[in-house]
This record gives structure tokens, C-alpha cells and sequence, in this order.
């Protein structure tokens, strides 16, 4: 086979074999296709798309370039489940969701990612962790899932590794905006990963990729069915991202946000909400619950309880964090040099929020990155940022900034000032829109 001619074939729009999807996959494995063959396949597919079968052998190609990891041997007595968001401002649900699904008997081996654009990145947040690894080696990720119930980790050279080269390429190409390319890019991890179910959380809104509603649908759809279709049960729920998730938005920040929901101090009702809808559809997928409505209350119950705190304690433990971190989070969380709370330009109700101009923000102070290359400040960030409704005015900031120097944090204050808007705000919307299955 020619890569040449392979292109040309879905540059004119007709449908490529397994065979020949396999051919490309080896070549973007191994790199005896070139960065520019694999440059004009992308934008091919990224004009013309994919067929469902196309996908699923996209998806299944890369799953094979690298190791799939079998839990069998482990006898680990309970499924293994996972979630995956397309991200999105404030969006710290792994880190309660998988410690609170691991107290309910499942096993969450979750391989995540660093910020992308204005979204933050898991990895990014539990590095603020003094001591946390985010890149063990295979065999010691799966003993903490085994002995903690789950481990969030970053992806390893051995998993996927034609995925990890297909996305630098499509990084630089124009070509990141494909459904079927982000379905084959997600599923090709989960499924390296050994999953024996996944729940997706498609965000749409102003802080989403996807921030038409209908995109954000057709990308659930794919998910769905190519999952399904490879043999890994598969649901996604449509979540809201027109305002942050939660009430912080940063590194740091998060983190300590994420304890305190965990045990107990402090619980923002949206942030809840999705966190439930999550845990009973991973919990209702895993055979864990009759029914994701009776999943949820089991993850209340392990909230009420302490077990899901206790989970993420262990986690933190045994990927290297200090032992005491669930209980001292404010010893070890490092906190930023300047904390400046942001008034709006008038007294009211908070209207709207550009969820998406709050996550730049929060990259301008320092908290993610402009350049692969940047270091990240973990530190810096937003703190007790307004939800839609609330009541804002000169008692009542709109946030509270949180930055390394004075000039830092009047920039980043004038960003969100003019983000959330002030007025009269209409009902607030649902949380989850839909459930895809």
C-alpha cells in the first residue's frame, strides 16, 4: 500500500478499509509515514469525515499500536469504570468522582490530560500535591488501583502511543476540530486502559470545546456508538459549561475545593449535581446499581460516610503525597503571594458569565500554559467566583484573585470584570441536558 494513495482516496470522499486504516495507524506508529502524509490524512478526514466502521477501525488501530492493560490477573472483585470530559473552567469532577466510585466497589484506573486552550488539566491540579507522581509506570498504576480503588494518572508512552503522535500533528494543523478523530483520540486510551465501562461528560457552552449544543450532541453520539461498537459499554451525559464549574478555578485552588467537597466542608449545588449524574451512571454501568438513580445514592452515601475521602486520601499516599494532605490540605497547598478579591462595575445579579474569558484568565496569571514549553504556576488562580443569580457588589465581590504580583492581579481583574455580566438573569437552565446511550 501507498500512504499517497490512501489520502487521495478520502480526499475524494470514499471509504477507506479496515486494511488500509490499519496501514495508516502502523505508519503514524512506527513513523514511516511522514508528518506531512499524516498532516493531509487528518485534514482529509477533517473535510470529509468518517463512517461509523471507519471509526471504529481508527479507534481500534490505535488501541493496538501500544500495550492494553488487562486487570485480570489482579482478581480485583469489582469492575473497572471510568469517566472522560471533553473539559471545560473549573471542571475538578475526577477528582471527586473517582475516589467516590472506588468506595462503591469499582476500580477507576483514569488516565488524564494537562490544561488544552482556556480548559484546565487534572494533571496540572494534582501536581500542586507536594510529592504526587503523575507518571508511574505501568505496574505500579495498577497496584494503586488495586490497593486504593483507583489512581489518576497521565498517559504512559506504552498506551495509545499512535494517538500521542496523531494529536501533536493535528495540534499544529488545524485539523483538532473532527469528530471522528476526537472520538478515535478519547476512545483509543480508555480502551488501551482494559475498561470494562466508560461515561463521558460533553460539555457544551462558553467555557466548552463544543460550544454549540448541537456539536457537542453529534460528538456524544460518535462517542457512544464507536464505544459501543468496539465492545465497551458507553454512555455520555451533556453537561452545562456556560459558567464555572464549582466556585475556584485554577490549580491549587481546585484542589482544595475537591477536599472540601469530599469531606463535607463545603459543596457547590451545580458542581454536586454533575458529580452525582456521573457516579450513578459509572455505578449503574458497572452492575454496581440497579439503575443510575439508585447509583447516585449510593455515592451520597459514600460521601456521607467518609469512605470516598478515605479513597482519596490512599490515592494521594501511595502516588506519593504526604499523608496527612486530606487533613492539612492548607499546610501543603501553596498559596499565591496576592490575594485581591474583583468587585464588578455595578451593584445587581449576576446575568451571564463567559465561562471561556475566566479560563484565560486564569492561563494569563500563569495557571496554565501559553506554550507547551510553560511552566505552570499552581498557585495563582480564582477563588469564590460568582454563579449566575447571585448578588454581587461592593460587599460582594465577584471573585476572589488569587496572583504572584499586584500587576498580575489587575489584569487578570479586568478580564473578569467584563466576563460575568450583570443584570437581570433569566431561570437558571439544567445542569445535565441529556443522556446519550
Amino acid at each position: 500500500m501507498l500512504a499517497q494513495e490512501i489520502i487521495r482516496k478520502k480526499r475524494d470522499n470514499r471509504p477507506l478499509s479496515g486494511e488500509e486504516i490499519d496501514f495508516m495507524v502502523k505508519g503514524l506508529t512506527d513513523g514511516s509515514i511522514s508528518e506531512g502524509q499524516i498532516a493531509a490524512f487528518a485534514m482529509s478526514v477533517f473535510f470529509n469525515g468518517m463512517s461509523m466502521d471507519e471509526c471504529v477501525a481508527l479507534t481500534r488501530g490505535m488501541v493496538n499500536s501500544g500495550e492494553v492493560i488487562d486487570w485480570k490477573d489482579l482478581d480485583l472483585g469489582g469492575p473497572v469504570l471510568d469517566k472522560h470530559s471533553t473539559g471545560g473552567v473549573g471542571d475538578k469532577v475526577s477528582l471527586m468522582l473517582a475516589p467516590i466510585v472506588a468506595a462503591c466497589g469499582g476500580f477507576v484506573p483514569m488516565i488524564s490530560g494537562r490544561g488544552l486552550g482556556h480548559t484546565g488539566g487534572t494533571l496540572d491540579k494534582l501536581e500542586s500535591i507536594p510529592g504526587y507522581r503523575t507518571a508511574p509506570d505501568i505496574t505500579q498504576f495498577r497496584d494503586v488501583v488495586k490497593t486504593a480503588g483507583c489512581a489518576i494518572i497521565g498517559q504512559t508512552a506504552e498506551l495509545a502511543p499512535a494517538d500521542k503522535r496523531f494529536y501533536g500533528i493535528r495540534d499544529v494543523t488545524g485539523t483538532v476540530e473532527s469528530v471522528p478523530l476526537i472520538t478515535a483520540s478519547i476512545l483509543s486510551k480508555k480502551l488501551a486502559g482494559g475498561l470494562d465501562a466508560l461515561v463521558m461528560d460533553v460539555k457544551t457552552g462558553t467555557g466548552a470545546f463544543a460550544q454549540d449544543y448541537f456539536m457537542a450532541r453529534e460528538l456524544a453520539q460518535s462517542i457512544v456508538m464507536v464505544a459501543n461498537g468496539a465492545g465497551m459499554p458507553t454512555t455520555a451525559l451533556i453537561t452545562d459549561m456556560n459558567q464555572v464549574l464549582g466556585r475556584n478555578v485554577g490549580n491549587a485552588v481546585e484542589v482544595a475545593e475537591a477536599v472540601d467537597y469530599l469531606t463535607n466542608a463545603t459543596r457547590d449545588a451545580r458542581l454536586h449535581q454533575v458529580v452525582m449524574a456521573l457516579a450513578g451512571d459509572m455505578l449503574h454501568l458497572g452492575r454496581l446499581a440497579a439503575s443510575p438513580e439508585e447509583g447516585r445514592e449510593k455515592a451520597v452515601r459514600a460521601l456521607e460516610n467518609g469512605d470516598a475521602a478515605e479513597r482519596f486520601s490512599r490515592m494521594v499516599v501511595a502516588l506519593g503525597g504526604p499523608s496527612d494532605f486530606v487533613e492539612r490540605k492548607d499546610d501543603y497547598l501553596k498559596p499565591a503571594p496576592v490575594r485581591k478579591p474583583c468587585y464588578p462595575s455595578r451593584a445587581g445579579r449576576v446575568a451571564g458569565v463567559d465561562a471561556r474569558a475566566v479560563g484565560v484568565s486564569v492561563i494569563e496569571l500563569g495557571g496554565g500554559r501559553a506554550l507547551a514549553s510553560d511552566d505552570v504556576d499552581h498557585r495563582v488562580g480564582l477563588k469564590q467566583v460568582a454563579s449566575i443569580g447571585d448578588e454581587v457588589g461592593p460587599d460582594n465581590p465577584i471573585a476572589v484573585i488569587h496572583a504572584r504580583d499586584e500587576a498580575a492581579a489587575d489584569a487578570a481583574a479586568a478580564v473578569v470584570t467584563k466576563a460575568i455580566k450583570i443584570g437581570e438573569p433569566g431561570e437558571p437552565g439544567p445542569v445535565v441536558f441529556e443522556r446519550v446511550d
